[in-house]
């Protein structure tokens, strides 16, 4: 008797060794429909524990693209897993009808480009416009949806522009309310001045592309050591500079503390020629201060921690951000890879410079454009924002060395050139403020 008569005896059916996957899962597909699996294993399920989903729902008024599969893929995975295990899981679709992409995709067919634009237009009529795209490519989206074989409800979704949906925010957000649950507080965002609105992580990271800006290198004259229990007879001196990069120098105005790494190594350097002394990571330091620098003590970035100096500007008092105000502070963020390893922090100029001032109870200072002198303060709680696990380095063009040149003022400002950055164009460049959440 033949291998393929006995597997055949056993009850294994022939295997085409050309056998068509996609065919395969048309069958597949095409006996889901036929026998309506779906909804049958929705009744099987009926009276069981439920394990509620909800779709994080798509904005329908743009195709979909490959990149789509991997997270309904992930999408499916929790409810089938649930399913299988014995739950009832009603799979609720949505359909996402708000937001920047969807009114961006109509300005381009609208051919404008500003809020001026739009109120010419008109409100209304850009409003309806609006409506009328978010459902565009629905039937592509459900063509997609069932050729991946993502099992949910498309026949009953849930449309974030319909009275039932907005009202149940509402009423969530008053649930929220009653429970003591919602807070006032600060957290740093993009911000997009061509729309006047703060940007979403998603509508950020929508596309990026390289621009050129200014950076600095920054002399901090060192005021005040504390005693450090690694070293604590050497490390910096009083009358040393903490050598500090940054490419965003027009926040240098509101400079709020340095950052250093707790590991990272440190050198107090003598570069060649020069009769100043100035601390730097030793991994950066042959690129900063060139060639022929002397090494004259190395210690660890903790050992820095609580060392005080003269901050480039006093419109904002060291007190006035606490007691850790223009003091050195160790954070994770901190590399070698660009910079010097000492980095500028400004507390509502960047979520790493915002979360260090969370951590460290610092406090927030606000100006009014109209009355400068005015200073409001709010103390910067550890409820008060949502962290960022992006990390950012201190950045510098590379192939770059610092000048050092004589100081004659407390604190020494080099201009270091430009350097290179990613930005991001959607929809327009965008900085970042600090505003209340």
């Amino acid at each position: 008797m033949s291998a393929e008569h006995e597997k055949t005896d056993l009850g294994f059916r022939p295997v085409d060794p050309k056998q068509s996957f996609p065919a395969l899962e048309e069958d597949i597909l095409e006996r889901w429909r036929r026998d309506d699996v779906f909804h049958q294993q929705l009744a099987r399920r009926e009276g069981a524990e439920t394990w509620s989903f909800y779709e994080g729902p798509p904005t329908a008024n743009g195709p979909p693209g490959s990149h789509h599969v991997l997270s309904r893929v992930f999408k499916d995975i929790y409810p089938r897993y649930r399913a299988m295990s014995g739950y009832q899981v009603p799979r609720k679709a949505g359909w996402d009808c708000h937001g920047l992409p969807v009114e961006l995709e109509v300005e381009k067919e609208l051919g404008i480009s500003s809020k001026s634009e739009i109120e010419e237009y008109g409100i209304a009529e850009f409003n309806a416009k609006c409506r009328e795209s978010v459902f565009r490519y629905v039937e592509e989206w459900d063509r997609l949806t069932e050729r991946i074989g993502f099992w949910i409800d498309l026949d009953d979704p849930y449309v974030t522009l319909t009275n039932d949906y907005i009202e149940s925010v509402w009423w969530s957000l008053r649930r929220i309310w009653d429970s003591g649950r919602l807070y006032e507080g600060h957290k740093v965002v993009p911000y997009c001045p061509r729309c006047g609105t703060a940007l979403s992580s998603h509508e950020v990271a929508q596309g990026y592309h390289d621009v050129v800006d200014p950076s600095v290198y920054v002399r901090l004259p060192v005021t005040s050591v504390p005693p450090s229990d690694e070293i604590p007879e050497s490390g910096v001196q009083e009358g040393d500079d903490l050598l500090v990069w940054t490419t965003t120098p027009w926040t240098l105005i509101s400079h709020a503390a340095v950052a250093v790494g707790d590991q990272i190594e440190y050198v107090r350097a003598q570069p060649a020629g020069a009769d100043e002394i100035v601390v730097v990571a030793r991994p950066l330091a042959d690129r900063v201060l060139g060639e022929g620098w002397t090494e004259l003590a190395s210690f660890p970035g903790a050992s820095l921690e609580g060392t005080r100096y003269d901050a480039p500007f006093q419109y904002v008092k060291g007190e006035d951000f606490g007691p850790l105000g223009h003091s050195v502070l160790t954070a994770d963020f901190v590399t070698t890879e660009d910079g010097t390893g000492l980095v500028h922090t400004a507390l509502a100029f960047g979520e790493d410079d915002f979360r260090l001032g969370e951590e460290r109870g610092m406090t927030l200072q606000t100006r009014s454009a109209r009355t400068a002198p005015t200073t409001s303060a709010c103390r910067i709680s550890r409820a008060s924002s949502s962290s960022s696990t992006t990390r950012r380095s201190s950045r510098r063009s590379r192939g770059q060395a610092a000048s050092i040149a004589p100081r004659s003022t407390s604190t020494r400002i080099h201009t270091a050139g430009a350097a290179t950055r990613r930005s991001s164009i959607t929809p327009s460049r965008a900085g970042t403020s600090a505003r209340p959440t």
